[in-house]
């Protein structure tokens, strides 16, 4: 009896996988190193295969980098039932877990993108000003006043949010509860450092 044909994948599927092959190889590598034969190599396809869905390397790191950057935004959204300080620790919280158990991805996110292509870093740059957009509707909740220089901090805070993540847990392996009880501490300041500035 011949052996069951495997399933053949439909255009859209071939993208997907061949995107998610692209995200796990972050875990490892930095995206300098995703090229199009590296690519191939791990989805186990051909590099005109590749080519064909991506047409160019910027197009497949647009495509990665997007994907693992939604994947942070959804695993990271807000709970609306919880009030907007607990809210904000408990968001805090989850991309802490997020990173840990992402690092590699997160670093190359963070860090791997900071001399490629605008194109690129324009894509995570997205993911920050959604976050700093988070970050302004839960202290505007808490009555803070909406203002040029509280959006201002608040996109500053989550650069420096990366950056602490990446210095403390994946370099430092410091215990997730006390980076988010640093960085909960630095938010008031910056938010009460904002009031006071007028732009």
């Amino acid at each position: 009896m011949p052996a069951e044909r495997r399933a053949r994948l439909t255009p859209d599927q071939r993208r997907a996988q061949l995107i998610a092959v692209g995200v796990n190889f972050l875990a490892d590598h930095t995206l300098d190193e995703l090229t199009m034969e590296a690519l191939a190599q791990q989805a186990g396809v051909s590099r005109p295969l590749v080519f064909h869905y991506f047409d160019t390397r910027q197009g497949m790191h647009l495509a990665v980098i997007a994907t693992a950057r939604d994947s942070l935004l959804q695993a990271t959204e807000p709970r609306p039932d919880l009030p907007p300080q607990e809210r904000l620790r408990d968001t805090l919280m989850r991309i802490a877990d997020f990173v840990q158990q992402h690092q590699g991805t997160f670093h190359s996110l963070v860090r791997g993108i900071a001399s490629g292509d605008s194109a690129v870093r324009a894509v995570v740059d997205e993911s920050r000003v959604r976050n700093a957009e988070r970050l302004v509707e839960a202290f505007t909740e808490l009555g803070t006043p909406d203002s040029p220089a509280l959006r201002m901090a608040l996109r500053a805070w989550v650069a420096f949010t990366e950056e602490t993540l990446i210095s403390l847990l994946v370099e430092r392996d410091t215990p997730p509860a006390d980076v988010v009880r640093f960085l909960v501490g630095t938010l008031d300041g910056v938010v009460a450092s904002a009031g006071e500035l007028d732009l």
